[in-house]
């Protein structure tokens, strides 16, 4: 969510008439997209703003931003450590970031003083239509947000305080976007929101038993040039019977979905706030499984909640091994002011969190090595991106979002190849391709 954000943001920016540059020390104006999820994202922001700070006093008409998550969550008290900023501008504001810079350029260029610094952290009607923007390049995948804030209220989360209410775009516009979007060579589309099966539901009627968010998904998949479909990240409740027949179905819906799981241990997620169990959980995994035998999982776990004990753990490893997760985000917990976790007692010591984490990093391993291992030999099809990291070869993803890596040419990019897996490593294939 952030990284589209960042790109939209961009956009406007180079509409207006500013240039990206390639540096951060080459750049009159950097703005830093912060994420609050955890306070450690929060202290980074924090320290990465403080050392670019020490820029201004050096060059007086450099301009530093905040953005994002941590500047909705902490708005102008920001101000008191970093009293050197210019702007601070939230979540629902992302598209007044061109004018606020237009003005603070003026000041400067006017010669006369620059104006306190500019927080808005204000709710605004219509925002979430506002995040539409793609710069213009030979982008192959994009990600494309339907839907914006969380209704959920989960007690260790911050989200719906940065995010604010659940709010979803026209889908009407949400295809035109994506059509777009084709129409410029994009191949691969992520559907994003914070709770992203919740798309329309307000909105929108159920035809036939379809929910609104299959009803979108129909929708693109009938896009011409679009050929793969993702989307992140949804909850457990909204997968429905409807959904969960759509991978079946829709061809271009990738064999892919991260279901988020926090916890295995049914006294944790109903202390989580989590609307359902872990007995539902497998169920959906189960019925994922049967209508794509070959599907991909990814989840997030969170380890070390208040009042997590060592039994509570014990359910969460059984049924992330049962789950047999591709890949996992894992976290230890993060107290996060303003959350009913917050106040909470039991908090679980730091060194129990980091074992119970570490524990599950291990089984992850094991998984994402051994279903790795498995493509090796056979012939998967591969979307080329671009060149790797080290600008020699060339990378791309297959259906079950696996990097692989790969000799290719230019004229590849935007291509669906066939790559036959020649050995593969916990996080990358490697192969040739099949010409």
């Amino acid at each position: 969510m952030n990284e589209r954000d960042s790109e939209a943001v961009a956009a406007m920016l180079r509409a207006r008439g500013y240039r990206i540059v390639g540096s951060e020390h080459e750049c009159d104006i950097l703005l830093l997209n912060t994420c609050s999820v955890r306070d450690m994202a929060e202290q980074k922001a924090i320290s990465k703003a403080t050392n670019v700070a020490v820029r201004k006093r050096r060059q007086p008409q450099f301009i530093l931003g905040i953005l994002g998550c941590m500047a909705q969550n902490r708005g102008a008290e920001l101000l008191d450590t970093l009293p050197d900023v210019d702007l601070i501008v939230g979540t629902q504001k992302f598209h007044q970031v061109p004018d606020y810079l237009d003005n603070l350029r003026a000041a400067q260029e006017a010669g006369v003083p620059v104006p306190e610094s500019i927080v808005d952290i204000e709710e605004e009607a219509g925002s979430q239509n506002t995040i539409r923007d793609h710069l213009e390049g030979s982008q192959v995948t994009a990600f494309v947000s339907i839907q914006q804030g969380c209704d959920m209220d989960c007690a260790f989360c911050i989200v719906p305080k940065t995010r604010g209410d659940e709010r979803s775009r026209p889908m009407e516009d949400i295809v035109e976007e994506c059509r777009s979007l084709a129409a410029r060579g994009v191949r691969d589309i992520t559907l994003l929101g914070q709770i992203v099966t919740s798309y329309g539901r307000r909105d929108y009627v159920h035809t036939a038993g379809v929910t609104p968010f299959v009803q979108l998904l129909e929708k693109v998949h009938a896009i011409d040039g679009i050929e793969r479909i993702r989307f992140t990240s949804p909850h457990p409740r909204g997968f429905r019977p409807d959904l969960i027949e759509a991978f079946a179905r829709l061809p271009k819906l990738c064999e892919q979905v991260h279901l988020p799981l926090q916890s295995g241990s049914n006294a944790i997620l109903k202390a989580m706030n989590r609307p359902y169990s872990r007995e539902r959980y497998m169920e959906i995994v189960d019925a994922l499984r049967a209508a794509r035998p070959d599907i991909y999982l990814s989840t997030d776990v969170i380890v070390g909640f208040p009042g997590e004990t060592e039994e509570d753990f014990a359910q969460t490893r059984e049924l992330f091994i049962r789950a047999n997760y591709d890949m996992a985000y894992v976290f230890k917990y993060s107290i996060r002011s303003g959350t009913p976790a917050a106040a909470m007692g039991d908090q679980i010591p730091d060194e129990v969190k980091e074992a119970r984490n570490q524990e599950l990093l291990r089984i992850l391993e094991a998984n994402s090595k051994r279903r790795n291992q498995a493509l090796v030999g056979t012939v998967q099809e591969v979307l080329v991106e671009g060149p790797d990291r080290t600008g020699e070869r060339f990378m791309g993803r297959t259906r079950g979002n696996r990097v692989a890596i790969f000799d290719a040419s230019p004229a590849d990019v935007g291509q669906l190849v066939k790559l036959h897996v020649g050995r593969a490593t916990t996080s990358s294939l490697y192969g040739e391709v099949v010409r």
